[in-house]
Protein backbone atom coordinates (compact mmCIF):
# COMPACT_ATOMS: atom_id res chain seq x y z
CA UNK A 1 0.00 0.00 0.00
CA UNK A 2 2.63 2.76 0.76
CA UNK A 3 4.62 1.72 -2.73
CA UNK A 4 1.41 2.53 -4.41
CA UNK A 5 0.29 5.82 -2.44
CA UNK A 6 4.37 7.17 -3.29
CA UNK A 7 3.94 6.13 -6.46
CA UNK A 8 0.23 8.20 -7.19
CA UNK A 9 2.03 11.03 -5.13
CA UNK A 10 5.27 11.54 -6.74
CA UNK A 11 3.77 11.38 -10.14
CA UNK A 12 1.39 13.63 -9.19
CA UNK A 13 3.66 15.90 -7.85
CA UNK A 14 6.15 15.62 -10.87
CA UNK A 15 3.50 15.85 -13.49
CA UNK A 16 1.48 19.56 -11.49
CA UNK A 17 5.17 21.09 -10.71
CA UNK A 18 6.45 20.23 -13.93
CA UNK A 19 6.38 24.33 -14.95
CA UNK A 20 7.86 25.31 -11.76
CA UNK A 21 10.74 22.07 -11.87
CA UNK A 22 11.96 23.80 -15.62
CA UNK A 23 11.78 27.31 -13.82
CA UNK A 24 13.83 26.17 -11.01
CA UNK A 25 16.38 24.54 -13.49
CA UNK A 26 16.82 27.77 -15.68
CA UNK A 27 17.45 29.81 -12.70
CA UNK A 28 19.74 27.80 -11.42
CA UNK A 29 21.70 27.68 -14.88
CA UNK A 30 21.32 30.93 -15.68
CA UNK A 31 22.61 31.73 -12.31
CA UNK A 32 25.72 30.19 -11.85
CA UNK A 33 27.44 27.58 -14.83
CA UNK A 34 26.89 24.28 -14.18
CA UNK A 35 24.15 21.40 -14.76
CA UNK A 36 20.87 21.87 -12.80
CA UNK A 37 20.84 18.98 -10.69
CA UNK A 38 22.91 17.18 -8.14
CA UNK A 39 23.05 13.47 -8.16
CA UNK A 40 24.86 12.94 -4.74
CA UNK A 41 25.60 9.27 -3.33
CA UNK A 42 23.47 8.67 -0.37
CA UNK A 43 22.53 5.31 1.66
CA UNK A 44 19.09 3.66 1.06
CA UNK A 45 17.56 0.50 3.11
CA UNK A 46 20.13 -2.03 4.17
CA UNK A 47 22.69 0.36 3.16
CA UNK A 48 22.54 -0.16 -0.50
CA UNK A 49 24.22 3.05 -2.09
CA UNK A 50 21.70 5.21 -4.67
CA UNK A 51 22.09 8.65 -6.05
CA UNK A 52 19.79 11.08 -4.70
CA UNK A 53 18.88 13.87 -6.96
CA UNK A 54 18.37 17.67 -6.09
CA UNK A 55 18.38 21.18 -7.46
CA UNK A 56 22.08 22.41 -7.64
CA UNK A 57 22.81 25.00 -4.96
CA UNK A 58 26.39 25.13 -4.59
CA UNK A 59 28.78 25.90 -7.28
CA UNK A 60 29.91 23.51 -9.51
CA UNK A 61 32.53 20.97 -8.67
CA UNK A 62 31.26 22.12 -5.10
CA UNK A 63 32.50 18.70 -3.46
CA UNK A 64 36.15 19.06 -4.51
CA UNK A 65 35.98 22.55 -2.82
CA UNK A 66 35.58 21.96 0.54
CA UNK A 67 33.92 19.24 2.71
CA UNK A 68 30.39 17.59 2.15
CA UNK A 69 28.67 19.27 5.39
CA UNK A 70 27.69 22.89 4.46
CA UNK A 71 28.55 25.14 7.67
CA UNK A 72 26.62 28.71 7.82
CA UNK A 73 27.39 30.98 4.79
CA UNK A 74 29.54 28.57 3.18
CA UNK A 75 30.90 30.61 -0.20
CA UNK A 76 30.07 27.59 -2.25
CA UNK A 77 26.57 28.33 -2.22
CA UNK A 78 24.93 30.46 -4.52
CA UNK A 79 22.24 32.90 -4.20
CA UNK A 80 19.60 30.86 -5.98
CA UNK A 81 20.87 27.88 -4.16
CA UNK A 82 20.00 29.45 -0.61
CA UNK A 83 16.73 30.61 -1.24
CA UNK A 84 15.86 27.09 -2.68
CA UNK A 85 17.18 25.41 0.25
CA UNK A 86 15.27 27.57 2.69
CA UNK A 87 12.11 26.64 0.82
CA UNK A 88 12.75 22.99 0.89
CA UNK A 89 12.59 23.42 -3.44
CA UNK A 90 15.95 21.56 -3.75
CA UNK A 91 14.33 18.68 -2.55
CA UNK A 92 11.65 18.59 -5.48
CA UNK A 93 13.84 16.52 -7.75
CA UNK A 94 13.80 13.75 -5.33
CA UNK A 95 10.09 12.85 -6.17
CA UNK A 96 11.97 10.52 -8.90
CA UNK A 97 13.96 8.86 -6.35
CA UNK A 98 10.16 7.75 -5.13
CA UNK A 99 9.63 6.76 -8.57
CA UNK A 100 12.38 4.61 -8.96
CA UNK A 101 12.37 2.70 -5.35
CA UNK A 102 15.23 4.45 -3.59
CA UNK A 103 13.01 6.83 -1.12
CA UNK A 104 9.73 6.86 -0.19
CA UNK A 105 7.35 9.87 0.89
CA UNK A 106 8.17 10.11 4.48
CA UNK A 107 11.19 8.30 6.13
CA UNK A 108 14.47 9.10 7.89
CA UNK A 109 16.96 11.22 6.55
CA UNK A 110 19.24 9.95 3.80
CA UNK A 111 22.67 10.18 4.58
CA UNK A 112 26.13 9.97 2.48
CA UNK A 113 27.87 6.84 2.68
CA UNK A 114 30.52 8.29 4.74
CA UNK A 115 28.71 9.66 7.18
CA UNK A 116 26.44 5.88 7.60
CA UNK A 117 30.36 4.14 7.71
CA UNK A 118 30.27 6.07 11.16
CA UNK A 119 27.05 4.64 12.59
CA UNK A 120 27.31 2.46 15.91
CA UNK A 121 25.45 -0.95 15.54
CA UNK A 122 22.33 0.01 17.43
CA UNK A 123 22.11 3.46 15.37
CA UNK A 124 22.32 1.21 11.62
CA UNK A 125 18.56 0.49 12.59
CA UNK A 126 17.11 3.20 10.97
CA UNK A 127 18.37 1.43 7.48
CA UNK A 128 15.96 -0.90 7.61
CA UNK A 129 13.61 1.58 6.42
CA UNK A 130 13.21 3.73 3.02
CA UNK A 131 14.81 7.19 3.38
CA UNK A 132 12.10 9.62 2.99
CA UNK A 133 11.84 12.90 0.50
CA UNK A 134 10.79 14.16 4.44
CA UNK A 135 10.43 13.51 7.97
CA UNK A 136 10.75 14.38 11.51
CA UNK A 137 13.93 15.36 11.62
CA UNK A 138 14.01 17.51 8.44
CA UNK A 139 11.27 19.15 10.07
CA UNK A 140 12.51 19.71 13.60
CA UNK A 141 16.04 20.18 12.64
CA UNK A 142 15.31 23.26 9.55
CA UNK A 143 18.05 23.82 7.58
CA UNK A 144 21.03 22.39 8.65
CA UNK A 145 23.88 24.53 7.79
CA UNK A 146 22.35 27.11 10.37
CA UNK A 147 22.73 24.94 13.42
CA UNK A 148 26.50 24.38 12.78
CA UNK A 149 28.33 27.60 14.45
CA UNK A 150 30.65 30.02 12.41
CA UNK A 151 34.16 28.78 12.03
CA UNK A 152 33.55 25.37 13.23
CA UNK A 153 34.57 22.34 10.85
CA UNK A 154 31.50 21.39 9.82
CA UNK A 155 31.70 17.80 9.31
CA UNK A 156 33.44 17.15 12.90
CA UNK A 157 30.53 19.23 14.40
CA UNK A 158 27.89 17.43 12.27
CA UNK A 159 29.03 14.39 13.58
CA UNK A 160 30.02 14.90 17.73
CA UNK A 161 26.57 17.31 17.90
CA UNK A 162 24.00 16.60 15.16
CA UNK A 163 24.22 13.14 14.04
CA UNK A 164 23.36 11.18 16.92
CA UNK A 165 20.16 13.30 18.38
CA UNK A 166 18.89 13.05 14.84
CA UNK A 167 19.01 9.44 14.55
CA UNK A 168 17.50 9.23 18.12
CA UNK A 169 14.34 10.62 16.14
CA UNK A 170 14.65 9.07 13.24
CA UNK A 171 14.51 5.78 15.35
CA UNK A 172 11.48 6.93 17.70
CA UNK A 173 9.92 7.83 14.07
CA UNK A 174 10.09 4.31 12.82
CA UNK A 175 9.05 3.05 16.63
CA UNK A 176 5.42 4.68 16.15
CA UNK A 177 5.14 4.96 12.80
CA UNK A 178 1.72 5.11 11.13
CA UNK A 179 0.19 6.11 7.99
CA UNK A 180 -1.72 8.88 9.87
CA UNK A 181 1.76 10.50 11.07
CA UNK A 182 3.65 10.00 7.90
CA UNK A 183 0.22 12.22 6.77
CA UNK A 184 0.42 14.97 9.42
CA UNK A 185 4.21 15.06 8.16
CA UNK A 186 3.50 15.28 5.18
CA UNK A 187 1.20 18.49 5.62
CA UNK A 188 3.69 19.86 7.95
CA UNK A 189 6.36 20.27 5.48
CA UNK A 190 3.68 21.71 3.14
CA UNK A 191 2.75 24.48 5.46
CA UNK A 192 7.06 24.29 6.16
CA UNK A 193 7.35 25.31 2.17
CA UNK A 194 4.25 27.57 1.88
CA UNK A 195 5.82 29.58 4.79
CA UNK A 196 8.81 29.74 3.93
CA UNK A 197 8.15 31.25 0.10
CA UNK A 198 5.05 33.85 1.74
CA UNK A 199 7.99 35.09 4.18
CA UNK A 200 10.42 35.46 1.07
Amino acid sequence: MRRLVDLVFASAVLILASPLLLAIALMVVLSSPGPAFYPGWRAGRDGKQFRMWKFRTMVAGADKLGPPITGRSDPRITGIGRFLRRTKLDELPQFVNVLLGDMTLVGPRPEAPDIVALYTPSQRAVLTAKPGVTGRVQLDAGEESEAIPQGAPPDEYYVQHLMDRKLRSDLEYLRIRTPFSDLRILLETAGLVFRALVQR
